[in-house]
């Protein structure tokens, strides 16, 4: 596992965000997670955050280590291991305490929805971070969570490692906050948050860092062309790219995003993710057909390398 953390190693290559497989009795399937790293791995993703797709909003407190001691064990030498703490104040203190224990380099602060002031996240994230002795990756998720200038001051004072940034918009160029957010922080510690789709607009309008996916865990090679392309501003290649992904991203959408690329990742053969943790539930049988059908079609441009 990567210890050394900068902003070029934090977006050196796709954020993939996987989900967490588990087995019947809902504790963790450590063969079939070191499976889908290890599929992740190969396509040179080299930066695994669990965050929403893992559940980590509902591990429990009792599991935590155990999960952290897995992740920094299974993860290649080379790869950045981002776990999650949060999303209230009080299960992220308790968890700060455990993370001192290991030697991740940042953690994401899962984002709490209502019952917060922007100066109260920035003040939490604060404590958390002197508690964790590491600094945050901030998500962003919803408008009036945390305002720009608060983000400035926990960039300034360096309590954050990054920002990812996932508030959808309809249409992702017309982004009043983005675009503040970027006039007061470094942009390239700016993470696009919602996989493939807006990752075009982002990266070339905004100047943002790098991009998060959760299709990676299914085609990673792919993902990583587009990211390449974005780079070299060969932008007709990283929308064509972006295109392929587009079926399965539509059907995350149209249900739930974590629990379609839970089912996802298992119907492609990749790996058994079993039951999703409560309070989530597995996408019903009866909607498995198109699911199988868009992550079929996604490996197979993977493997075609199309």
């Amino acid at each position: 596992m990567l210890t050394n953390l900068t902003v070029e190693s934090l977006t050196a290559s796709v954020l993939a965000v996987p989900p967490l497989a588990r087995n019947r009795d809902l504790s963790l399937n450590e063969p079939e997670n070191a499976r889908l790293i290890r599929h992740i791995e190969s396509g040179g993703v080299r930066t695994l955050l669990y965050g929403g797709n893992a559940n980590f909003y509902h591990v429990p407190l009792s599991e935590y280590d155990a999960v952290l001691s897995f992740l920094a064990r299974a993860a290649g030498a080379h790869t950045l291991v981002i776990p999650s703490a949060g999303p209230a104040f009080g299960a992220m203190m308790d968890q700060a305490a455990i993370l001192r224990r290991h030697r991740f380099p940042t953690v994401m602060v899962l984002p709490q929805v209502g019952i917060t002031t922007s100066e109260g996240v920035a003040a939490g994230i604060a404590r958390f971070v002197q508690a964790a002795g590491v600094p945050a990756l901030l998500y962003i998720k919803h408008d009036g969570y945390v305002e720009p200038p608060d983000v400035k001051r926990l960039a300034d004072e360096k309590l954050i490692s990054g920002v990812k940034y996932a508030t959808v918009r309809p249409d992702p160029a017309k982004d009043e906050y983005l675009r503040r957010l970027v006039d007061v922080v470094d942009r390239r510690m700016v993470i696009s948050g919602i996989g493939e789709q807006p990752a075009v607009v982002h990266l070339r309008d905004f100047g943002l860092g790098g991009f998060t996916s959760g299709c990676v865990c299914v085609a990673p090679r792919l993902s990583t062309r587009m990211l390449k392309a974005m780079r070299a501003e060969n932008w007709a290649e990283a929308e064509r790219i972006r295109a392929v992904f587009k079926p399965l991203e539509d059907l995350r959408n149209a249900i739930n995003p974590i629990r379609v690329l839970h089912e996802a990742v298992r119907l492609a053969g990749i790996a058994e993710t079993g039951p999703l943790l409560p309070l989530l539930t597995n996408v019903p049988l009866g909607e498995h057909a198109p699911i199988r059908e868009a992550a079929h079609g996604l490996l197979e441009a993977e493997n075609s390398r199309k």
